[in-house]
């Protein structure tokens, strides 16, 4: 059986360490079919873009060792779709082009200086792969020279850094080098189509990264400015692009990165073509999950990790598949889990919760209903836009997956798209969202009103104190009984001199909540909680938490426990409203 690989960006390690491999590489043949002569692709965060590119690379490389020597890469392509079925001209283009491999994932650093310097190091590693060309007969003294330059970038730059005696000299030095690395990708591919004899192939991955990095802290414009003169560059005005894919999390308008490139074609989740390669289909997620002996698990994984629509096919997460069948082979009764969602911070869903006014709380209360909603899309944005705007934030967080395409429709010129949340896995990472802001939110109020009610024995205080909190809170709790429980219990926590303990044994059974005094001589509180989905049903809900206190001999248990007495509580919630009872 296959190793089950977690975290694979490259496709010939992911061979070599013989792990499972969902078959992807008929897109390279799409790509020369359907793309233009730059596509870029749009996808969420671990649908396997980093490895769609290796796999690129893999196959039409013209690889070469640091001696020049050609590297044979046909191996890892024996059995694959692309040999089986691929047509004659796609295997003809197997390993005869340079390529060009960037990431810019690494450029996310505190501010414009070091995430250049981070990127500047990752164009000059792409130049040390290419080295064997330096020396390289096919290549003039100028040519030869310019690549040095480039490849020694850091070396010389320490060397310069010395001469300065200003920050003036600094600031127009640095200027100097930017400039000097925004053409660097353009002067490696004709430096490599001289040596080669082909045209270059440019692969760019993550593209996007230093992009949000820079607008979050607040150097944004440098950054655009140096990606598009670095774009403009290498896939504009380069003769000796044969082809360029790019990859990314969110399409940026072509007037902020991309302008006058009009030989790009985008390709977002919207797209006609291109769907099935990005995350699992239908039957690979079978196919996977029958492989490792898991078939009674298929519904399951369709509830957690299915529900996105690239296109008109229907996607899974990758990530979170391959992760749910590792664990479920090691353990096959072990729960589902939020695989995708732990592994970003969700911030954008946290300051869209933060600063959501009636109108989104509404919305995102439906959506965690199980609802819908329709938004107008808009494609072209730019980070800048993302937070200004309610439809820039739903347009965000549909093209990063946070939601997914349910239908759509025209009007005039503009798109709608009624959405909603994909799965059970993107559900959890609103509603934790949304329990880690209201806990914030309830712990910057003064308890004290709630506290003298209580011991003063006044139900309406106790009643009127809940129900403002409740009334800041978002309706989806209305389902979910657990919130209520943990959510009174919070408020219990900071009651002078009483300690709180849930789900204790008392007389018969077990008391929701009881708050035991640190003086037995103080009387112990009892609160028995109850739940109804109807406003006309709470006075029996009500009334049932009041007679099992009674007949479960709650009382009795705190006073054979050495306590004076307890005075009994009965509360019983409905959406964002409670009314409260003593015995």
């Amino acid at each position: 059986m296959k190793k089950i690989g977690i975290g694979y960006e490259f496709y010939k390690r992911m061979i070599d360490d013989n792990c499972y491999y969902v078959d992807k590489t008929l897109l390279i043949e799409d790509i020369f079919e359907k793309g233009g002569n730059v596509t870029l692709f749009t996808r969420p965060r671990r649908f396997g873009k980093t490895l769609v590119l290796s796999t690129i690379q893999t196959f039409l490389e013209d690889e070469r060792d640091r001696n020049g020597n050609r590297i044979d890469n046909s191996r890892y392509f024996e059995n694959k779709k692309i040999v089986l079925e691929g047509s004659d001209d796609i295997k003809s283009r197997m390993g005869r082009y340079p390529v060009i491999n960037l990431s810019l994932k690494s450029g996310k650093q505190s501010d414009f200086y070091n995430s250049f310097m981070i990127l500047r190091k990752t164009i000059i590693d792409e130049y040390s792969r290419h080295s064997y060309i330096k020396d390289s007969d096919k290549l003039d003294e100028r040519d030869k020279n310019e690549f040095s330059s480039l490849l020694n970038g850091e070396e010389e730059w320490r060397r310069l850094e010395k001469t300065f005696k200003n920050d003036e000299d600094r600031v127009r030095a640095f200027q100097i080098e930017v400039g000097k690395y925004a053409v660097a990708l353009k002067i490696l591919s004709e430096l490599l189509e001289k040596y080669h004899g082909q045209k270059t192939v440019i692969l760019i991955d993550e593209y996007d990264v230093p992009l949000e990095n820079s607008y979050q802290l607040g150097f944004y414009e440098e950054m655009v400015s140096f990606i598009r003169s670095l774009f403009e560059s290498a896939l504009k005005t380069n003769t000796s692009l044969e082809l360029a894919v790019i990859t990314g999390c969110l399409r940026i308008s072509r007037e902020s990165i991309f302008t006058g490139l009009n030989n790009l074609e985008v390709n977002s989740i919207n797209g006609e073509y291109f769907g099935e390669y990005f995350g699992f289909t239908q039957a690979e997620t079978e196919e996977m999950l029958i492989e490792y002996g898991l078939p009674d698990h298929i519904e399951t994984v369709k509830d957690w990790y299915d529900g996105y629509l690239f296109g008109q096919t229907e996607i899974y997460n990758p990530w979170s598949v391959i992760k749910y069948v590792k664990d479920h082979v090691a353990n096959p009764k072990s729960f589902p889990e939020p695989y995708w969602s732990n592994t970003s911070s969700n911030s954008i869903i946290k300051e869209m919760i933060e600063g959501a006014d009636d109108s989104v709380k509404n919305e995102l209360d439906t959506l965690i209903s199980g609802g819908t909603i329709e938004k107008q899309i808009h494609e072209d944005i730019t980070y800048g836009d993302v937070r200004e705007s309610e439809d820039s934030l739903w347009n965000f967080l549909y093209f990063t997956g946070y939601l997914k395409n349910v239908s759509e429709r025209f009007e005039d010129v503009a798109t709608f798209l009624t959405m909603k949340i994909p799965n059970k896995e993107i559900a959890y990472v609103y509603k934790n969202q949304l329990r880690q802001w209201f806990e914030r939110k309830v712990k910057g109020f003064d308890y004290s009103p709630l506290y003298d009610a209580i011991s003063s024995v006044n139900p309406q205080g106790i009643e009127d104190f809940v129900n403002s909190i409740l009334a800041k809170s978002i309706s989806y709790f209305d389902n979910d009984e657990s919130f209520y429980h943990g959510f009174f219990l919070s408020l219990l926590y900071g009651m002078p001199d009483y300690a709180v303990k849930s789900n204790r044994e008392e007389g018969n059974g077990r008391t929701d909540i009881v708050l035991y005094p640190d003086n037995p001589k103080d009387p112990a509180y009892i609160f028995e909680l109850k739940q109804r989905k109807k406003f006309s049903e709470m006075e029996e809900g009500l009334k049932e938490a009041l007679d099992q206190i009674v007949v479960q001999k709650y009382e009795e248990g705190i006073v054979d426990d050495g306590y004076v007495g307890a005075v009994s509580y009965g509360i019983c919630f409905c959406k964002k409203r409670c009314i409260v009872g003593l015995l």
